[in-house]
């Protein structure tokens, strides 16, 4: 079917989905052969309009009305398939990706790649298998003989969107000694929902999650003087009212939590050797750090007349 059309007539979605090829992961692309990656196929922005919306399209191409959209691929996983495409605007090219659930639904978006980039880096992309699309640059220091690079990951998790789950750089070093919370934004309202921390570096936040029942987590620990690490994103279940457990198909890691007054206690029940070192496990108390409130304004003295 010709989806290169105006749109005006319905396309159906099976044969939308079709136009996009399956891709196993890993995949890798560059910024220099972002044109090379789409097939020949062509897709009219009204025909894309219809699975997703026009306000995540106009976030890529802007005002501009000569635009080439190709599919690059599809990744079908449990819960949500991926399309990557491509967004061809005169020289510039664009790669991006959108969520669906099973039902065709739109759930979000990501730009990924860009060859509209003058900084003096090559910048890549990388999918893994969960996936995690992980967005890189790098450059020579010909000065130190050094690599220079940054690379930022994204994920996409149910009910929040697109999270950053990895950052690594050898360019700041005090950003690449900070932690990045992917939840810290998150709404915290509900009972359980803060921060429990041991220090900086050994710590697990809760957010809100999509009902009373679920939380959003991080879960970060440093021991041994930092040789041995660990680190896990997810949504725990709550069991009871001071009970919950975190669990997640394909994932063989299991781990309890227990609530006692502003305490939290950690145990690993399944297999999290994917998360942590071999030496060290998710084993652990936190205590919830109390919330700061901003102090209220004094009321300006009246003016005398």
């Amino acid at each position: 079917m010709d989806l290169s059309g105006s749109g005006d007539a319905p396309v159906k979605v099976n044969d939308f989905i079709a136009a996009f090829h399956v891709i196993q992961p890993p995949y890798t692309a560059a910024d220099t052969n972002i044109k090379k990656l789409a097939d020949t196929i062509s897709i009219g922005t009204k025909v894309m309009a219809q699975f997703i919306p026009d306000s995540v399209i106009n976030a890529i191409i802007g005002k501009e009305k000569k635009i080439s959209i190709n599919p690059v691929g599809r990744i079908e996983k449990d819960k949500e398939t991926y399309l990557l495409a491509n967004f061809i605007l005169n020289k510039k090219a664009y790669l991006a990706t959108f969520v669906l659930d099973k039902k065709n639904k739109f759930l979000a978006a990501k730009q990924l790649l860009s060859n509209d980039n003058n900084d003096g880096y090559i910048h890549s992309l990388s999918i893994n298998r969960e996936p995690t699309f992980i967005v890189g640059k790098e450059k020579m220091d010909r000065e130190k003989q050094l690599l220079q690079y940054t690379r930022t990951g994204w994920a996409y998790s149910n009910g929040i969107g697109f999270m950053q789950v990895v950052n690594e750089t050898n360019e700041d070093v005090k950003k690449n000694n900070t932690i990045i919370n992917p939840i810290d934004t998150l709404p915290k309202k509900n009972k359980l929902s803060g921060n429990y921390m041991q220090d900086s570096k050994n710590f697990i936040s809760l957010r809100d999650g999509k009902n009373p029942s679920t939380y959003f987590f991080f879960v970060h620990f440093e021991k041994n003087e930092g040789n041995c690490t660990g680190e896990l994103k997810g949504e725990l279940v709550m069991k009871t009212p001071t009970t919950a457990v975190f669990s997640d198909n394909g994932d063989p890691c299991v781990i309890d939590f227990t609530f006692n007054g502003n305490e939290i206690t950690v145990k690993e029940q399944g297999s999290c050797g994917n998360h942590r070192g071999i030496k060290c496990y998710f084993k652990d108390s936190y205590t919830k750090k109390k919330e700061s409130t901003p102090k209220k304004k004094e009321p300006s003295s009246k003016k005398k007349n």
